[in-house]
């Protein structure tokens, strides 16, 4: 299997889109229209990552920074090609990509009931923090 990876584009959206809206504990929102996921990419140019096999979009990952921390966001493999290193590979490239930009440490935001994707992250070297994420919406839902 080659599989290459790339920085993501905004020509890569719609395939992008494709493989969140098909994988367990990725939820996507208004935030994740095509225009906010362009802007994003243009705010921290080169750190999204997308892995192609023959063409195809079969994995995908948004990652930017604060200036102060890393985020990592929506990382997905296609069932297909997982347990094979790539999910490992593309967080691998995203925290060069982070300390290249003097970001000493990375955040994600992890659905409490996933409990694969929480096998994942502890797997390769994430731990929990006793922290609790609370949101407000800015414009009306």
């Amino acid at each position: 299997m080659n599989v290459d990876i790339a920085p993501m584009v905004p020509e890569d959206f719609d395939e992008v889109t494709a493989l969140w809206r098909r994988s367990e504990g990725v939820g996507l929102n208004d935030s994740d229209r095509r225009e906010k996921i362009d802007a994003f990419l243009r705010r921290n140019p080169g750190m999204s990552v997308v892995a192609r096999c023959e063409g195809a979009v079969v994995g995908a990952v948004l990652c930017g920074h604060d200036g102060r921390r890393g985020y990592l966001h929506h990382l997905a493999v296609d069932a297909d090609f997982r347990r094979n290193g790539l999910g490992r590979a593309l967080v691998d490239r995203c925290l060069e990509e982070l300390k290249a930009a003097g970001i000493d440490r990375c955040n994600i935001f992890l659905y409490a009931d996933n409990e694969p994707g929480e096998r994942f992250w502890k797997s390769t070297g994430w731990y929990a923090r006793d922290l609790k994420v609370l949101s407000r919406d800015i414009v009306p839902v």
